[in-house]
């Protein structure tokens, strides 16, 4: 018991702990700094966030279809709201399962189907937030002193995502009778399917590239909500890192490590800490927030089951099934 609790409890504290450390060494300059937020740059932020979700929508949407799972772009969006919430909650982005729960019951989807196009999602996420990375360091190195870790966070993904996209090549060639192999087999044979091709690189790569600079567009309005001159290469930069490090499940949801990589970036570009601190904190919550009222929309339009099966997943209380079974 114990375990379970402390699984969750953990990672929340931890995430706590971080913004109330950040919130506490800027308090005395927060409601000053508060006191000349341009608020309708707040209500853009939102807005644009909205688009940033059916942007998503339109690329799982894409993913499934790739997978034979012709899906609409509503189910698709409220399938990525629903395991988002649940991230929020629960440690190691274990809400994921809850996509592969609903393809298999609205769509007889298998469990390996589900996780690949979980995959393909991932990957392309990290690689396009990581490529636009790439594209803002040398201008951004021009102007300011960066830290060498910045360039290792964005460097490594890249590396990471080669080597994928390498093994998936590669992957038709393993021939096993042992189980287990054969089931990664199956789930490599699956994304291969989704997104080794070259309409699928071209679409997946652009809407991921276009989803990110909406999210960028979605911080760079709470930048203007507090009036601070911050470079708009800076923007790019911190959602570039934070998103980065956020990609590590070391909190639900990535509170608290996204907030402080945000401050950080900015802080480097001079950006007054009590400042920094209210973007990044204010940037995630904008995010956070469409994500849960989504979220709760879309129970609503799974119906009952849905809410039982979100419950089950935030207690742990799913049955152990076969990961990748038919």
């Amino acid at each position: 018991m114990w375990k379970k609790v402390s699984a969750i409890v953990i990672p929340t504290l931890v995430a706590v702990g971080i913004i109330a450390y950040m919130l506490y060494r800027v308090w005395d300059d927060l409601l000053l700094t508060l006191e000349h937020a341009v608020l309708p740059f707040l209500f853009a932020a939102v807005g644009i966030c909205i688009v940033a979700w059916i942007l998503r929508g339109f690329r799982y949407r894409f993913i499934l279809r790739g997978l034979d799972i012709p899906k609409s772009l509503g189910f698709a969006t409220a399938c990525i709201f629903i395991s988002q919430t649940a991230n929020l909650i629960v440690p190691a982005r274990l809400g994921d399962f809850v996509r592969m729960l609903i393809l298999k019951r609205e769509d007889d989807a298998t469990y390996s189907q589900g996780f690949s196009s979980i995959v393909v999602e991932r990957v392309f996420d990290v690689l396009m937030i990581a490529v636009l990375g790439v594209i803002a360091l040398p201008f951004i190195l021009a102007v300011l002193a960066v830290p060498d870790w910045f360039t290792t966070v964005i460097i490594v993904p890249l590396a990471a995502g080669g080597a994928f996209f390498a093994v998936l090549l590669w992957s038709g060639r393993i021939e096993s009778e042992n189980r287990f192999i054969a089931a990664i087999q199956r789930m490599l044979d699956e994304v291969k399917q989704a997104s080794l091709n070259p309409r699928a690189l071209v679409v997946l790569s652009g809407s991921s590239l276009l989803i990110w600079i909406v999210d960028i567009l979605v911080c760079f309005a709470v930048v203007l909500m507090f009036q601070e001159p911050v470079p708009f290469g800076i923007v790019v930069l911190a959602i570039v890192i934070g998103n980065l490090v956020k990609a590590v499940p070391v909190t639900p949801g990535g509170v608290g490590t996204y907030e402080l990589a945000l401050a950080l970036t900015f802080g480097l570009a001079g950006t007054p800490a009590a400042t920094a601190t209210l973007i990044a904190v204010i940037d995630h919550l904008i995010k956070n927030m469409v994500t849960v009222i989504g979220g709760v929309g879309s129970i609503y339009y799974f119906g009952d089951w849905s809410r039982d099966l979100l419950k089950k997943v935030l207690r742990k209380e799913i049955q152990k099934e076969e990961t990748f079974g038919g």
